[in-house]
């Protein structure tokens, strides 16, 4: 399996299909690479170099103790762009990953990154504050530590019903689906799922947005039991210079079924400008 051993020293796993302009995938907490199967494929029979990555912690990466914050994601991500040499770089980025690409074009991309997708991304900030009002309270977030370090096995079998959508009428999420999210949650070593909600809850992403100077496109749904749209991608949109906001409607977090469909004529449409 083909991995790259970063500058601490923490192995992060990669997947890549197909040959072409490069688009990066990072994936939401507290999955993998195994997250953006669909979309590898898809990307790649469009003619571009699809590749994904498992965050450090995650999937088959070190399961690190330490190191699981949003600064070394993004650093992670920059040594491995620069591993591979990756230019023109299209980066997509689910939720925690939303972030992370943010993060990493802002501070680390330089002139290697073309344009930026997020999907219900966690930027600008999530926690409310008094800079935040809008934001959710710090209590949501301690409810999900506590979930995590009491059972994380039936906490990620309980969070697919919000996560996507499971919960609504007319849902058409699958039990495979859900299945394979906690299939995914459980390959995350304790230490990192428990640091990385701190990292995807509490990290100000305001002057990252402000700095990109890249198209960016910012998808969401509008029903949304994660990352509520008003205080993420609303107001990410305002901040960013080459912003565009594309909602859809009563979609959850989760990407999955005709949301998935919409989605990736959306996102071959804004590589392809």
């Amino acid at each position: 399996m083909p991995f790259i051993t970063t500058s601490d020293g923490t192995e992060i796993y990669y997947t890549e299909q197909g040959t072409g302009q490069p688009v990066l995938l990072s994936h939401g907490w507290p999955l993998s690479s195994d997250a953006w199967q669909v979309e590898l494929k898809v990307l790649a029979d469009a003619g571009y170099r699809a590749i994904a990555h498992d965050r450090r912690g995650h999937g088959r990466s070190s399961k690190t103790y330490t190191g699981n914050d949003m600064d070394t994601y993004a650093r992670d991500l920059a040594e491995l762009v620069e591993a591979l040499d990756l230019r023109d770089l299209v980066l997509i980025g689910h939720s925690t990953g939303g972030g992370e690409v943010v993060r990493y074009a802002a501070q680390h991309g330089g002139d290697r990154v073309s344009k930026v997708i997020t999907i219900g991304a966690v930027p600008p900030v999530m926690v409310a504050n008094d800079a935040n009002p809008d934001g959710l309270p710090i209590e949501v977030f301690d409810g999900i530590r506590a979930g995590v370090l009491k059972d994380a096995s039936q906490f990620y079998q309980d969070l697919t019903e919000p996560f996507f959508g499971a919960n609504r009428e007319g849902s058409s999420v699958s039990q495979g689906e859900k299945d394979d999210f906690w299939r995914q949650g459980m390959l995350v070593n304790l230490a990192a799922a428990y640091d990385c909600i701190k990292a995807f809850s509490e990290t100000d992403f305001t002057e990252d947005l402000k700095a990109l100077d890249v198209p960016i496109m910012l998808a969401h749904g509008d029903d949304d039991q994660i990352v509520p749209i008003g205080a993420a991608s609303a107001k990410a949109a305002e901040l960013v210079k080459h912003g565009t906001l594309k909602v859809y409607p009563g979609a959850p977090h989760g990407v999955s079924g005709s949301f998935r469909t919409a989605l990736h004529a959306d996102i071959l449409d804004f590589i392809a400008r």
